[in-house]
């Protein structure tokens, strides 16, 4: 077995290159895990995390075949160690002509399965083939959705919306298949971050969030560490509001 696997948890991270992806890594690698990080870019050399470059999977989540492809490199790289968790951060969320809004009435059907193969699918091919792996590491799944999933926002389009309430129903059916494999399976909603996704035309939206701020990558990634630690250990199917208040 490999050694890295015994000495410490073994996390996979997609959408690891900005925002709440980034500072996901900074506080799992903090905390001595060994963060096996994907994503659409190839590795940058000013991410400040020990073998970085070493733990990075480049893949396409819009395509099936490369995400399956990255599956097979993910249990190369854990050579029949255990995974502690999985994180399933990527996502995308597309906009119009001078960032318009995409509506239900304006979003063409390849987008749409563009976003839900991206944003839904590529989460449960990811779980489904890493499943054996997890089972050995009594591990955890951590969804991130959305606030998006459960109102209209005025700035996330509809598909994007929608795959995020479908991952959010994912994640109660999931919960329920994957526990009695000691597996948990929780999400986060995060509502406005102040991450490159968040519109530059969100400040207005500030006097509906009772804390009267932004939430920060740090606070988010905090949350998904939680749910990935002992300290979760009787939590599972539950969706976790990161939002500042702004859900009620």
């Amino acid at each position: 077995m490999d050694k890295s696997n015994t000495e410490h948890k073994t996390m996979v991270l997609t959408g690891a290159s900005r925002g709440i992806g980034h500072a996901t890594v900074k506080r799992f690698s903090a905390s001595g895990w060994r963060v096996i990080t994907c994503s659409r870019q190839p590795f940058s050399k000013s991410c400040p995390w020990e073998a970085g470059e070493d733990d990075h999977i480049q893949v396409d989540l819009s395509d099936p075949g490369d995400t399956k492809r990255a599956i097979s490199e993910i249990k190369t790289r854990l050579a029949g160690g255990v995974l502690n968790a999985l994180v399933n951060n990527a996502a995308i969320s597309p906009k119009g002509n001078n960032g318009i809004r995409l509506d239900s009435l304006h979003t063409d059907t390849k987008l749409w399965h563009e976003v839900f193969q991206v944003n839904f699918y590529a989460p449960l091919i990811l779980a489904s083939g890493l499943v054996e792996d997890l089972k050995r590491g009594s591990g955890a799944i951590v969804n991130v959705t959305s606030i998006a999933g459960g109102r209209v926002h005025p700035f996330a389009g509809s598909a994007y919306a929608t795959s995020k309430a479908a991952l959010g129903a994912l994640t109660r059916e999931m919960a329920s298949d994957f526990a009695p494999l000691g597996i948990r399976v929780n999400s986060i909603a995060p509502g406005e971050i102040s991450t490159p996704i968040l519109s530059g035309d969100s400040d207005e939206m500030k006097s509906s969030i009772p804390m009267g701020r932004f939430g920060e990558p740090d606070e988010v990634a905090a949350a998904i560490h939680f749910l990935c630690a002992e300290g979760s250990s009787y939590i599972t199917g539950g969706e976790l509001h990161i939002n500042g208040g702004q859900h009620v």
